[in-house]
This record gives C-alpha cells, sequence and structure tokens, in this order.
C-alpha cells in the first residue's frame, strides 16, 4: 500500500519550475494554494509588505498598529494567518512577538508566479 505524500506549500513552491516553462501538477498546485490565499488579502499583503521593509527586516506587533485602520486582534489574526502559511517567522521577546518574513520562500514563490524570458 503506497502512502501518498502531500506538500507542505514551502515545499511545493521550492520543488516547482514558474508556471510558464511546466504545467504545475496537481499536488503542488493544492500545496501552493495556501500560500496565495493567505496573500490575497490587502491587509495581509500591507503587512509581509511592512514587515519585509522595516529597518532590519523585521518588525514588532507594536511596530505595526499604527499602519492599519484596524484593532489590535484583527492585526493579531492576520499575522497568525501569515505565519500558519509559512510566509512569516516570529520570535517572543518578553511581551512582543517579532516577526520577519521568510526570503527564501517568498523568493520562490515569485519565481513560481515569474514569466519566463520576460
Amino acid at each position: 500500500m503506497s502512502k501518498s505524500l502531500t506538500l507542505t506549500p514551502a515545499d511545493a513552491v521550492a520543488c516547482c519550475s514558474p508556471l510558464t516553462s511546466e504545467p504545475l501538477s496537481a499536488e503542488a498546485a493544492v500545496g501552493v494554494v495556501p500560500l496565495l490565499k493567505a496573500l490575497a488579502d490587502p491587509a495581509r499583503l500591507r503587512l509581509l509588505s511592512l514587515i519585509a521593509s522595516h529597518e532590519g527586516g523585521e518588525a514588532c506587533v507594536c511596530d505595526l498598529h499604527e499602519a492599519f485602520d484596524l484593532s489590535q486582534p484583527t492585526i493579531s489574526h492576520h499575522l497568525k494567518v501569515l505565519h500558519d502559511a509559512g510566509l512569516l517567522g516570529r520570535e517572543k521577546r518578553g511581551v512582543w512577538v517579532y516577526y520577519r518574513v521568510d526570503d527564501q520562500l517568498l523568493a520562490d514563490l515569485g519565481g513560481l508566479i515569474a514569466s519566463a524570458g520576460r
């Protein structure tokens, strides 16, 4: 009896050629969807951008709240979605949580959707 191998979102993106060079397998497509869903919300996309461009490449929740007209629990929810998708790493320091973008995963995702020869 063979076991079905399930790719994590990071593995699905890392193993795939750009969409324009060869068709994405059904398994890889299922693996990539959580990343794209996490990025499909304007607040989450902005959060990812704010964190990635923040000094030192990381940001505390306390640094992000002022950029949004959202409650702190809503921002924390969006950060959790990004973290659960694998796009953000996090580290607790005292009472604050600091977030950092997974640069390699973001580069791999960019490579996946990049057009060849453009």
